[in-house]
C-alpha cells in the first residue's frame, strides 16, 4: 500500500507574517509527525482498515481546526491578530483535503466517515 504524503499548503505559508519563520517550522514539524504516525499505523493494513485509522486522524484534525476557529473572534475581541489561529485552522482543513486526495484511500475514507455518521445515530437529514 502506498504511503501517505502530506505537505504544508502554499496558501497557508503565504498567509503567515514574512518575518516569522517559527510558525512555518512548527507546521512542518506537526505535518511530519502526523504523516509519520499515520504511515506507521497503516503499515501492513488493507485500505479499508487504513481508512478507519485515517478517519480517526481526520476527526482529531477537525477538532483542532474547530478549536482554532473558535479562537479567531476571541483574539479579535481582545485586539489581537488572529493570523496564527487562522493559519493553523486552515492547515488542518487543508490536511484533511490532502488525505482525501490519495486515490487509494479516498473511497474507503468516505465510506468509513459515512458509516460513523450513521453509527452515531445522525442522519443526513439531521445536519
Amino acid at each position: 500500500m502506498p504511503e501517505i504524503e502530506l505537505g504544508v499548503p502554499r496558501g497557508v505559508v503565504e498567509s503567515l507574517p514574512e518575518d516569522d519563520e517559527t510558525a512555518e517550522r512548527d507546521m512542518r514539524r506537526a505535518i511530519a509527525s502526523i504523516q509519520s504516525r499515520l504511515n506507521e499505523e497503516i503499515d501492513g493494513t488493507d485500505p479499508a482498515e487504513a481508512a478507519g485509522i485515517v478517519a480517526d486522524a481526520v476527526e482529531r484534525m477537525e477538532t483542532q481546526a474547530s478549536t482554532y476557529h473558535e479562537f479567531v473572534p476571541e483574539l479579535r475581541a481582545w485586539g489581537q491578530s488572529p493570523i496564527y489561529a487562522i493559519a493553523w485552522r486552515n492547515l488542518y482543513v487543508e490536511l484533511i483535503g490532502q488525505l482525501h486526495d490519495h486515490d487509494w484511500l479516498a473511497d474507503h475514507l468516505d465510506r468509513e466517515r459515512s458509516f460513523r455518521i450513521v453509527e452515531d445515530g445522525i442522519r443526513l437529514s439531521d445536519l
